[in-house]
């Protein structure tokens, strides 16, 4: 079976935050493809994230913006994981510390938590489930995970959420240390981008 042509100019990135829709423009620009983000948007449908789930809360995103639009739109959920607080903060990680939390309301929580269980830098995980919502088709889903533990001195400035607390033992720094160029090759969001992009070129022309 043949690739299909792909019907639409641009494409929708169904996130508020700016630090997304740059990364999005950049992993997408071989596409020639505008990336537009709901900032780009008027009237857009209030979503309420409560699903129990990264695929769950991703594909509610992207299915009712698609449904509003009436093209495709592009979701993610994403989070840390961390498995010696019992999958803590997981989906709950952009309000962890409570509705509208900051970045570092919601680090120095789970920095709080990991020091009442007194553990000891535990192992974590970054996920970014992605799911793609294309009208009249099946919605997509790409998952991906990258690894390391957290530490208790947050450290580097290129980066937002836990980034500063994500040490990855394989490059010896954290996740806001890494170069853009770095993150965008081993980060849980570009590996579940790349599985995106990758189904891209196979199903359609462009």
């Amino acid at each position: 079976m043949g690739k299909q042509t792909w019907p639409f100019s641009s494409i929708i990135i169904a996130t508020a935050n700016k630090h997304k829709h740059k990364q999005f423009v950049d992993l997408f620009s071989p596409f020639g493809l505008q990336v537009k983000g709901l900032h780009d948007l008027n009237g857009v449908p209030e979503i309420i994230e409560d699903q129990p789930t990264f695929e769950g809360n991703a594909a509610k995103k992207a299915e009712i913006i698609s449904d509003w639009l009436g093209g495709p739109v592009i979701s993610d959920d994403s989070g840390v994981v961390v498995p010696d607080l019992g999958g803590e903060p997981g989906v709950y990680s952009a309000r962890y510390a409570g509705v509208d939390a900051t970045d570092e309301a919601n680090n120095e929580k789970l920095l709080q938590e990991i020091n009442h269980l007194e553990l000891h830098h535990p192992p974590a995980y970054y996920v970014c489930v992605m799911a793609v919502a294309i009208p009249n088709q099946p919605t997509q889903f790409f998952r991906g995970e990258c690894h390391g533990k957290i530490i208790t001195t947050p450290l580097g400035e290129n980066g937002f959420g836990y980034d500063p607390i994500f040490y990855l033992p394989n490059e010896k720094m954290t996740m806001a240390q890494l170069p853009s160029e770095r993150k965008y090759e081993i980060s849980h969001r570009a590996i579940a981008t790349q599985k995106l992009v990758n189904w891209l070129k196979t199903t359609y022309s462009f």
